[in-house]
């Protein structure tokens, strides 16, 4: 059944056929780019939200309609000019989105804050987020790199290695990942014999990686893309003997990586967002039924970010962004009846009812600050040419 109604969210969004009493929301994402292999499942999540809240009749404001914008992740023009057309064309009331961190704080202070639409972003992870001007509409379902800096400091110490190289993509995301992760390893004592930039696009980084094998190290760190330099750099780095250890942020976690490399980068090690939440494995077996992968990269993420979206309203008893944008905390925080993925229906009616929820979603939701994630991590390991999971953090 879910299946099907998936099937027809996307028919409804292609034919563009929204009705007068429709909820149009903007699932604005990388579709194409260097991370597109991951967020067909991203909007998946994001619709499954949209398709429950649908189909349990108590959502009170209208019929939930999806329209997908591409983002490109890299191109700011290209991901402007697509919220614009959402936006003024389409009239969305809110966004989920947008993907990489340079888009997104380029998607805010180009259309979201002039036009007063909420953004909440389930994978723009860049630490200068956290302080942008957003006038109270931007919120994010996944943690800041300062905190995954910390995290792969833990890992990189628990496993015992002393000093790394660190490559990142030559963008916001890229450079606040690469700075934290160097400011986090130093603290905890240990050695950066190198921070060098790689551009996405290239054919050839055999210059790059020869640069990262003269200043040495246990392990290189990949700050990038799976789908585009990241993936070269790691190319390049076994066919040179460079390096055969890497560290992979969330970024480069997704089976595209591993269905390249196969076990030849077997004990590469790295961390996505997650959590290992009665939520989050209710969140698996809900996508399963609908016929996608739940444990893709950021996919319980963005159907959080969709729910929170929906909840806000239903509590504003609005589907102006300007007045909802004030009950996003509300929703994600205690106090209130804690909702897990599978019960947005539960959720609608006791806000309905004058009740208050504490939605923890298939990621642990928990806002803080300037509506940051709290954010949990998924530690993995490539084992046998695939990703395993072997802890959380």
């Amino acid at each position: 059944m879910r299946k099907l109604l998936l099937a027809t969210a996307a028919g409804t969004l292609i034919a563009g056929t929204a009705m007068a009493d429709d909820v149009k929301i903007g699932i604005i994402l990388g579709f194409t780019g260097p991370i597109e292999s991951i967020v067909p499942n991203m909007a998946n999540g994001a619709k499954l939200a949209m398709n429950e809240a649908n189909e349990s009749g108590k959502f009170t404001l209208g019929n939930v309609v999806a329209v997908q914008g591409d983002t490109t992740c890299v191109d700011s023009g290209v991901a402007t000019t697509a919220t614009e057309r959402l936006v003024t064309s389409e009239g969305i009331a809110g966004i989920i989105g947008g993907d990489c961190s340079g888009v997104t704080g380029a998607m805010l202070q180009n259309v979201a804050r002039p036009n007063g639409i909420v953004m909440i972003s389930p994978s723009a992870t860049s630490p200068a987020l956290s302080d942008a001007e957003d006038d109270g509409l931007f919120f994010r379902t996944a943690p800041s790199d300062a905190r995954q800096g910390q995290v792969i400091a833990e890992i990189l110490k628990d496993r015992g290695y002393g000093s790394i190289a660190i490559t990142y993509t030559n963008n916001d995301y890229g450079k606040g990942l690469a700075d934290s992760t160097k400011s986090a390893f130093e603290a905890a004592g240990g050695t950066v014999t190198t921070v060098a930039a790689h551009e996405d696009g290239k054919g050839d980084y055999s210059a790059e990686v020869g640069a990262l094998a003269a200043a040495g190290g246990d392990v290189l760190v990949v700050a990038g893309y799976l789908d585009q330099g990241g993936r070269g750099i790691i190319r390049s780095a076994l066919d040179l003997g460079a390096f055969d250890l890497f560290e992979l942020p969330d970024g480069m976690v997704g089976d595209s990586l591993t269905d390249v490399f196969g076990d030849q980068i077997d004990g590469s090690f790295g961390q996505v967002g997650g959590s290992d939440s009665p939520g989050a494995a209710a969140y698996v077996k809900l996508a399963e039924e609908a016929g996608f992968d739940g444990t893709g990269t950021y996919s319980p993420e963005s159907y959080d970010a969709a729910a929170l979206m929906l909840l806000a309203m239903q509590a504003a008893g609005s589907t102006d962004p300007r007045v909802y944008k004030d009950k996003v905390m509300d929703v994600a925080n205690a106090p209130g009846e804690k909702i897990n993925p599978g019960e947005l229906g539960k959720a609608l009616e006791i806000i309905a009812g004058g009740g208050d929820v504490d939605y923890v979603g298939a990621s642990s939701v928990e806002l803080i600050g300037p509506g940051d994630s709290a954010g949990t991590y998924r530690e993995v390991e490539v084992r046998d040419g695939r990703f395993e999971t072997v802890g959380y953090r």
